[in-house]
């Protein structure tokens, strides 16, 4: 019988149907160095023939724990292979460093070019890395360039890709993507970074959106304010003004038909003026990627119809 064990090495098991045959306990300490099973009541040994499922190898560093792993990065659609592809040496020395003969060099030399020659599709390894490109420059997540990878793989796949500019279409999965993730961004904000026109990308959107037959939701307003409003160093409570006077604008139907980019900025630029966190038109339509006539004539349009005073009051009260 074992009186105690190094909690530090140990870890409580949280099976139900474990329980110490001595005193009834359910409190069982593993020891993974040991290999025992010890119950933290009474002490008693259950067993003391664990099998450790991990390495035999151990790691004190992470650079020890990478560079002794079997495993690679896992798969992704931002590589053409999905990385999982398979690399033939360049060597001419076989796993033993023994020199191949000159029939063997030949006939890995043939195979070495057939395996690259087969592993990837043209149109779709260039259509990745412009996206990838891109999605850098933008500083978007993993997970959006994932989306968007994905959405650039289902048009190579309906050929949807031919006659169109490479650059085009890759920016045109990024745009979709990221309205998908409920975090759209403006489309000449995208064209920035792409190398191709407004006009070519607007038609790769036009072409996905259709043929892929997926819902892909327009953005509102309201999805733009957290990002301008984080660009601009302005408060949560000018976030949530705007986005009262947004809700109050839509119920008034003055949104309709309008740039959604550009209700949001001129909706900042009221609502950091009724909150004493003033910007200025410039700096707004430079954040919104908008023009600031756009702005001052969405803010004409606010300032008309709306009552301004009752929403700041309403908020102040809250």
């Amino acid at each position: 019988m074992s009186t105690g064990t190094n909690e530090k090495n140990g870890m409580r098991e949280g099976r139900e149907d474990l329980k110490c045959p001595e005193c009834g306990s359910k409190e069982i300490l593993r020891d993974p160095v040991r290999g025992e099973l010890i119950c933290s009541n009474c002490g008693l040994v259950i067993t003391d023939h664990l099998v450790d499922m991990g390495p035999e190898w151990r790691a004190f560093t992470h650079e020890e724990l990478e560079k002794r792993a079997r495993v690679g990065a896992p798969s992704s659609f931002r590589f053409a292979d999905k990385g999982l592809s398979t690399t033939i040496s360049w060597s001419d020395r076989d796993a033993h460093g023994r020199k191949l003969s000159p029939s063997k060099r030949a006939q890995i030399y043939r195979l070495r070019r057939w395996n690259v020659r087969t592993m990837v599709k043209r149109s779709l390894t260039d259509g990745l890395i412009e996206l990838n490109r891109i999605a850098s420059q933008l500083s978007v997540s993993n997970e959006l360039r994932e989306t968007a990878a994905l959405i650039y793989r289902k048009a190579v796949e309906k050929r949807l890709t031919r006659g169109y500019p490479v650059s085009a279409m890759a920016a045109a999965a990024i745009y979709l993507a990221s309205r998908l993730h409920r975090i759209p961004r403006p489309l000449d904000e995208i064209v920035e970074h792409a190398k191709a026109s407004r006009k070519d990308v607007s038609k790769c959107v036009r072409v996905l959106i259709r043929k892929l037959q997926q819902d892909f939701p327009r953005p509102t307003a309201k999805h733009f304010v957290p990002r301008f409003a984080a660009e601009l160093n302005l408060s949560p409570y000018i976030q949530r003004l705007a986005i009262e006077i947004l809700d109050r604008a839509e119920k008034a139907g003055i949104t309709a038909g309008k740039d959604p980019s550009g209700l949001a900025a001129a909706a900042l630029y009221v609502a950091g003026i009724l909150g004493g966190e003033r910007r200025t038109q410039r700096q707004i339509a430079e954040v919104a990627h908008v023009t600031e006539v756009t702005v001052r004539n969405r803010y004409k349009e606010l300032t008309k119809k709306l009552n301004l005073k009752d929403i700041r009051n309403l908020l102040s009260s809250k």
